[in-house]
């Protein structure tokens, strides 16, 4: 039988090459800059569905078609959820404003005051990694032209002189 300090050790080395995994899985952003989708990394696109399964679907559709009648509010004076596909807004946000929404939720991400939204907040829930891989996911989903034109949006502008 191992010793105690053996099996201590073991289980360190163990943990160690685990948390140096999830670091080189992990996606990393460098300090101050925006959170960049990554729709052509397929293992994070396959994390990415599993996460939209798990979190999104049951709101946004499994097919991205979000829920019906989404730009009137409901009975609860709530937007129902958007779609994710090229036929709603998605699209239109800029990479670091929907991983925010995402993140904080709509009213703490685009900083308005007495905004009530059914779209829940998944800091804490969600990973930084699972958010960009969700999203990235959905962007995989967009046809070329609408990927390309969502691209123009994370361009920065350019230096005036």
């Amino acid at each position: 039988m191992a010793s105690p300090k053996l099996l201590w050790l073991g289980a360190l080395a163990v943990f160690a090459a685990g948390g140096a995994a999830m670091a080189l899985w992990g996606v990393t952003q460098p300090p101050g800059e925006p959170w960049r989708l990554q729709p052509d990394d397929a293992k994070l696109v396959a994390l990415g569905r599993q996460v939209y399964e798990a979190r999104c679907a049951s709101c946004h559709g499994a097919r991205l078609e979000g829920q019906p009648n989404w730009r009137q509010p409901g009975a609860d004076g709530l937007l129902p959820a958007p779609p994710h596909d090229a036929s709603g807004h998605t699209w239109h946000h800029p990479d670091e404003m929907l991983f925010r929404i995402t993140k904080y939720g709509v009213a703490r991400a685009a900083r308005l005051t007495n905004h009530a939204s059914a779209m829940p907040a998944f800091e804490g829930v969600l990973s930084d990694t699972e958010i960009v891989a969700a999203l990235s996911w959905i962007k995989s989903q967009w046809p070329p032209s609408v990927q390309t034109r969502h691209d123009a949006l994370n361009r920065p502008e350019p230096a005036s002189r």
